[in-house]
């Protein structure tokens, strides 16, 4: 994934130079659209998967502009794991995520079980649990699961809720928080 020039530097490198300049010359919270109170001048998204290994801490939209490389990293690491299959993921669920997780002040970063799904992923998953929805948002790039071990389901829900933007589901028992760009509701408990 890292893609070298012939001075030295590479790609990923000049993005994070990019973004720490970003980080440093831009204020946490600024005017940003009602739905994305706390997202800022910049959007910034840091995740970690346990199924591959992968991290990833990205600016991903400055000053109104997406960053086109930096959102083909995300689709990248949101990719189905099992499939190896990348979707173009929704933008407005990366940007719920990137301000619940504003709005939760931590510097953790999530741990993604779950981005874009493939069809046959989905059914595998859905012919083990009811809980899988048929025609998932998954499967659109659309939703992701999520997990913070600093902050509980409840407080992870609440700061995606509070956001206004799409679909909340709360999951106790396994640990995780369904967030998604679709209808504005909320489950589980």
């Amino acid at each position: 994934m890292t893609m070298s020039s012939t001075s030295g530097l590479t790609r990923r490198a000049l993005l994070g130079a990019f973004a720490a300049t970003a980080v440093v010359a831009s204020p946490t919270y600024s005017n940003a659209a009602g739905f994305l109170r706390g997202g800022g001048d910049i959007r910034r998204i840091r995740m970690y998967s346990g199924r591959t290994g992968e991290r990833i801490d990205m600016v991903y939209w400055v000053d109104g502009k997406y960053i086109k490389d930096a959102v083909k990293e995300v689709n990248h690491f949101m990719r189905d794991w099992r499939t190896d299959q990348v979707k173009d993921m929704d933008l407005r669920t990366i940007d719920i995520m990137a301000a619940a997780h504003n709005l939760l002040d931590v510097n953790e970063p999530y741990m993604l079980l779950s981005g874009y799904r493939s069809p046959k992923t989905n059914a595998m998953l859905r012919s083990r649990s009811r809980r899988v929805a048929k025609n998932s948002l998954h499967m659109k790039g659309q939703a992701a699961d999520l997990r913070l071990s600093s902050r509980s389901v409840s407080q992870m829900a609440r700061a995606a809720i509070s956001c206004r933007a799409g679909g909340v589901g709360k999951y106790s028992r396994s640990n995780f928080v369904h967030m998604d760009c679709g209808e504005v509701r909320s489950w589980g408990g």
